[in-house]
């Protein structure tokens, strides 16, 4: 039985796929994973948490918490600062959030009244 151009567009295809699919998984072996606040998790008194780890951008934050009492509110260095939502904030409320890092500085917050001002808020900074 012959083969026609069908089968080698066929063939390109599905190399292209499983190259990307390379990609992908080798992106993902390289991140790493954090949980913010350790066995503790995203809780009060967590700014200090950051401190003395090296985060890289693709790296993978998870926030555990009781969704009922706290939020993950991704924020600006002034809302971070100000402890202030903005309206278009990114607001996480699933207990259970997985974040990847963007290169540079990423800021969390709980906007639960007077969380955040009672340290549940990191900054980091992923290079």
């Amino acid at each position: 039985m012959s083969q026609g151009r069908g089968s080698a567009n066929l063939a390109l295809f599905s190399a292209a796929v499983v190259l990307c699919l390379l990609l992908v998984s080798v992106e993902n072996v390289n991140a790493a994973t954090y949980t913010v606040g350790g066995a503790g998790g995203w809780n009060f008194n967590v700014a200090n948490w950051p401190k003395g780890k090296s985060f890289r951008a693709g790296d993978i934050l998870v926030f555990n918490y009781n969704p009922t009492i706290h939020n993950v509110v991704a924020v600006n260095g002034g809302s971070y600062s100000s402890c202030k939502t903005p309206g278009h904030a990114k607001v996480f409320k699933s207990g259970k959030d997985r974040i990847k890092l963007v290169k540079g500085q990423n800021f969390f917050i709980c906007s639960f009244s007077g969380h955040c001002q009672s340290g549940m808020k990191i900054a980091v900074n992923a290079v």
